[in-house]
C-alpha cells in the first residue's frame, strides 16, 4: 500500500536541503530558525517515512549518501516548484517573503552585512537565506530553483539568466611593505611581474579575472585557497595580488605589513550583478532590489 503524502512537508525538505548543502546539522538548524534537536528529529522522521537513509552521520561529519543524492535531486525539484509558486502569489511591488540569497565567496563577507543592514531598514518584509559559495555553485542551484538570486559576475555562459550590474568594484594592488612594486608612481597592468603574483585556487571567478588582467601571466603559480590565506601569503612576504576593493577595506590590521596601491587602469576590476532565472516572475521586484542595492554602493565601488 502506497505511503501517504500527509508524512511529507515542505519544511521537512528545507531542513534537508540545508543540511546537505552546510554538511553540518546546527548550522543547518541556525539557518532554518530551529533548534538543532527538532531540526535533527524532523530530518529522521523524513528518511524513516522515506525508507531511506539521506545522511551519515559520524562525530566527525554528516555526509549525503549514494540513495540520498538521488533523493535530493527530487527534492531540490520540488522545493523549486513550491518557492516558484509562491512567487506566483506575491505580485506585490516589493519583495516579501523568504529570499535566497547567494554571494560569491570573495565577496559575501565583506559585502553581505551592509546589504543585511539595508534590507533591515528599507525592506523589512523579506527574511534572506544566505549562501556563499563559487561562481558554478550558485548558478546551479539558482537554474534548479534553490536559490532565487546570487551576487556575482555575470558571464557570456550563463543562458536562461537575467541580471542587472549593482556596482563595479575596482581591483587593488597589495604587495609587501618594501615590495618594488610599491616604490613606483605608477602601477600600470603591463609592468606587473609574473613571477612573484599569487592567485586563489582553480575554480574562484576572481582568479581567472586577474589572469585576464595580467596577460602572459603562467598558470603554474602559487596559489591560496580564500582570499584571507592570500592576505597572509601577501604579508608574509611570498608575492604580490590583485585583490578587489571592498575585501582591501576590510582588513586595516595588516596595512603595517601590505602596501595597496590604485591601479592605473580604471577598467581593472569586476561588475557585480543581481542575477536571478529569466523565468523568474519576480522580475520586476528583482530589478527594484538591484537598484537599491546600487544607491547604497559602498563607497570604494563605482555605479554607472
Amino acid at each position: 500500500m502506497p505511503k501517504s503524502l500527509a508524512g511529507l512537508s515542505l519544511r521537512d525538505l528545507e531542513y534537508v536541503e540545508a543540511v546537505a548543502e552546510l554538511k553540518h546539522f546546527g548550522r543547518a538548524a541556525e539557518r532554518c530558525g530551529v533548534s538543532q534537536p527538532a531540526l535533527s528529529e524532523q530530518v529522521r522522521k523524513l528518511e524513516a517515512h522515506l525508507g531511506v537513509p539521506i545522511f551519515e552521520r559520524t562525530k566527525r561529519r554528516v555526509a549525503v549518501t549514494g540513495q540520498g543524492e538521488i533523493l535530493l535531486m527530487h527534492i531540490d525539484r520540488l522545493l523549486a516548484e513550491a518557492r516558484h509558486l509562491l512567487a506566483l502569489g506575491q505580485q506585490s511591488t516589493d519583495l516579501c517573503g523568504i529570499l535566497q540569497l547567494g554571494a560569491i565567496e570573495t565577496l559575501g563577507p565583506y559585502y553581505l552585512p551592509a546589504v543585511l543592514a539595508l534590507l533591515r531598514d528599507e525592506l523589512p518584509d523579506v527574511s534572506l537565506r544566505l549562501t556563499e559559495n563559487r561562481t558554478s555553485a550558485l548558478v546551479e542551484r539558482l537554474r534548479h530553483g534553490a536559490m532565487d538570486v546570487i551576487l556575482a559576475v555575470m558571464t557570456p555562459d550563463m543562458p536562461g539568466l537575467s541580471h542587472q550590474a549593482i556596482f563595479f568594484e575596482p581591483f587593488i594592488l597589495a604587495a609587501p611593505r618594501r615590495h618594488p612594486l610599491t616604490t613606483l608612481p605608477h602601477i600600470k597592468l603591463d609592468i606587473l611581474p609574473h613571477e612573484d603574483l599569487l592567485l586563489l585556487d582553480e575554480g574562484h571567478c576572481l582568479r581567472d579575472q586577474a589572469l585576464e588582467l595580467c596577460s602572459g601571466a603562467p598558470r603554474a603559480t602559487r596559489h591560496a585557497t580564500s582570499l584571507e590565506t592570500l592576505w597572509h601569503m601577501i604579508a608574509a612576504g611570498e608575492g604580490y595580488s590583485l585583490l578587489p576593493a571592498l575585501a582591501v577595506r576590510a582588513r586595516p590590521d595588516i596595512a603595517t605589513l601590505v602596501d595597496c596601491r590604485t591601479l592605473d587602469q580604471a577598467s581593472a576590476g569586476r561588475r557585480i550583478s543581481l542575477i536571478w532565472r529569466a523565468s523568474d516572475p519576480r522580475e520586476a521586484q528583482f530589478r527594484r532590489f538591484a537598484a537599491l542595492l546600487a544607491a547604497h554602493a559602498p563607497d570604494v565601488v563605482r555605479v554607472d
